[in-house]
C-alpha cells in the first residue's frame, strides 16, 4: 500500500494542472475578448510611455 500513498500526490497535482490548463484554454476570447486586449494594450502603452518619459540616457 505504500505505492499508493507515494502515487496520490502526483496525480492529484496532475489533475489540477489539466484543471487548470482546461479553465485557462475555455476562458480564451469570448464576449470579454476585446474588453481584456484592450485592457493590456493599455497597459503596454503606459509602459511604454513611462520608458519613453525616462529619456534615451535609461536606454
Amino acid at each position: 500500500m505504500d505505492y499508493v500513498s507515494a502515487l496520490v500526490p502526483p496525480v492529484v497535482m496532475a489533475a489540477f494542472f489539466i484543471g487548470l490548463v482546461v479553465t485557462i484554454v475555455k476562458s480564451q476570447g469570448g464576449p470579454n475578448k476585446a474588453k481584456e486586449d484592450a485592457a493590456v494594450d493599455a497597459a503596454l502603452a503606459r509602459a511604454e510611455a513611462a520608458r519613453q518619459a525616462d529619456g534615451p540616457a535609461a536606454s
